[in-house]
């Protein structure tokens, strides 16, 4: 049986790659996709504890916070693809400037 605890330690490990991936890469790309694993990492965590405590809260929190990644997601490809047409890149080091 499942318990709390691993769906922390699976909540965690996404987190950690998320985060790994958000500092350690250069590729737009790259960090918006490290950027959803931790968004799904706080909702494992939320779902778990909404689960185990008998609560709706937490619920409602993963719907909002699925509502706000979607959001993020269409905002971030609409930017990097206005980016990408203006410098013909998605390195994160060559994007150094707001106007070029």
């Amino acid at each position: 049986m499942l318990t709390l605890t691993h769906y922390l330690i699976l909540s965690f490990t996404l987190f950690s790659i998320g985060v790994a991936g958000v500092l350690l890469r250069r590729n737009i790309i790259i960090v918006l996709m490290s950027l959803e694993l931790i968004f799904n990492s706080v909702n494992i965590s939320l779902a778990a504890f909404s689960y185990f405590l008998r609560s709706l809260n937490g619920t409602v929190f993963v719907i909002f916070n699925i509502t706000v990644a979607a959001a993020e997601v269409a905002i971030g490809l609409a930017i990097l693809v206005t980016v990408y047409r203006a410098r013909r890149t998605v390195n994160v080091d060559e994007i150094d400037e707001l106007r070029g």
